[in-house]
């Protein structure tokens, strides 16, 4: 597990359609690279505690908002009532998109010439696909996590506990082998059970479909994910990294699959493996020095 070096430190911003987005900054004392760090789906940022201390200690600061819907933003826009956790308001889903790139807007402003790093979790790699389409060139590399190609072939829209459910009875063993991990999300007032059809409707769930688009501007891709994720699994970001190859003419595609783990790689037993992978690659595709 890292050292813990770096206070979180709390912000807001109001987005474009007036709606206050809460924000976390774990900040490196002369840091060498931003990480734009995305959530995933019933999930918020403060979850992410543990891999942005290693992220600093590596000389790398940390941006991690709560997406709308979820966690401080969430409980704002809903008067905190907690059982409305997850509906994304006005603007739905391609607000949530629009919210990530004012934030890498405050990013740029903040810290001019420090390139940054796009690091998408689960759903926060889904619209960070999305986002990428139309920004990618904001980013001077992109990670996805527990990811998958975006297609309803491709992509797992029922049950991801089913596998598991045998393992334990909290019902989120698809998380990871770590029972805690399990544990802590029933235990965390902020998470939630999402079921996206349900909450963003038929025209914001078919949003989350898409490809990559013709011809990006080519930076430096990595795909992390278990071996036992049940959202999409090795067949379906073997079928994105190709796509981000063939399609969106991308040069340098790196998938990495970890034997054994599940959805949170961040959270797996083997984590201090997944960190030093994550952090070795940003510097190697950087060319920063350790």
């Amino acid at each position: 597990m890292p050292t813990f070096t770096a206070a979180r430190r709390e912000h807001e911003f109001v987005d474009e359609r007036g709606v206050t987005i809460y924000y976390y900054s774990w900040n490196a004392a002369k840091p060498k690279a931003i990480v734009q760090l995305a959530h995933g789906l019933g999930d918020h940022a403060a979850r992410y505690e543990d891999v942005a201390q290693a992220l600093v200690a590596n000389g790398m600061t940390v941006y991690a908002d709560d997406h709308r819907g979820h966690g401080r933003t969430g409980l704002a826009q809903h008067g905190g009532d907690h059982s409305k956790l997850g509906r994304l308001g006005e603007g739905g889903l391609r607000a949530v998109v629009d919210d990530l790139h004012q934030l890498t807007g405050i990013i740029q402003r903040e810290h001019p010439g420090v390139p940054i790093v796009y690091l998408g979790h689960s759903w926060g790699s889904l619209v960070g696909q999305r986002l990428i389409n139309d920004h990618i060139a904001d980013f001077a590399a992109v990670v996805f996590t527990g990811t998958a190609y975006r297609t309803p072939l491709h992509m797992n829209a029922g049950d991801l506990n089913k596998t598991h459910k045998a393992l334990g009875t909290t019902g989120y063993e698809w998380l990871s082998r770590d029972a805690a991990v399990a544990q802590g999300f029933v235990d965390d007032e902020l998470t939630f059970y999402a079921d996206a059809l349900k909450l963003f409707g038929l025209v914001d769930g078919m949003r989350l479909f898409g490809r990559p688009k013709k011809r990006l501007a080519d930076v430096p891709l990595l795909i992390m994910i278990g071996e036992e994720d049940p959202l999409g699994g090795e067949r379906s970001v073997r079928r994105l990294a190709e796509s981000y190859l063939t399609r969106g003419g991308l040069t340098d595609v790196e998938v990495i699959v970890y034997a054994g783990a599940r959805h949170e790689i961040f959270n797996e037993t083997n984590r201090a493996d997944v960190y030093a992978d994550l952090i070795a690659w940003v510097k190697s595709r950087l060319a920063l020095a350790s």
